[in-house]
C-alpha cells in the first residue's frame, strides 16, 4: 500500500502503463463509481492528489498525467470494484498523445 485514509486507499498498478502508474480505491465495495457517496469521493480526490505530489517528487521527467476509470464490462472494466487509474506521463512517451483517452476506441484517438 502506498498511500491510505479512512475512505480509500492507493496501491501500484500490477500491469502499469507507465512507471509509477497507481490505482486509487475505496474501501466500500461499489462496482461502479456512481455507487460512491460524497465523502468516498473527496477520499478518492485527495489521495490522488497526495500520489500526484509524492510522484512528481520522485521524479522530474513526469510532464502530464492520465486519470481514469472504466465502467462496465463495454468500457474494458475487468475488476469490478471502482477503482481510479492515475497514469504519469513523460514527454515522449507516445509519439502522438493528442487525445488522450480518446486512444480507448481504435481511431478516434486523433481530430
Amino acid at each position: 500500500m502506498l498511500l491510505e485514509n479512512e475512505l480509500a486507499l492507493c496501491i501500484a498498478d500490477a500491469y502499469p502503463v507507465s512507471e509509477g502508474h497507481s490505482l486509487v480505491i475505496p474501501r466500500r465495495h461499489g462496482a461502479d463509481w456512481l455507487e460512491l457517496h460524497q465523502p468516498e469521493w473527496n477520499a478518492v480526490v485527495e489521495l490522488l492528489k497526495l500520489r500526484r505530489e509524492q510522484l512528481r517528487a520522485q521524479d522530474a521527467t513526469i510532464s502530464g498525467w492520465n486519470v481514469g476509470l472504466n465502467s462496465g464490462e463495454a468500457a474494458g472494466q475487468t475488476v469490478f470494484h471502482a477503482h481510479w487509474h492515475l497514469i504519469p506521463r513523460r514527454t515522449g512517451d507516445d509519439k502522438s498523445p493528442r487525445g488522450g483517452v480518446r486512444g480507448v476506441i481504435k481511431g478516434k484517438q486523433h481530430y
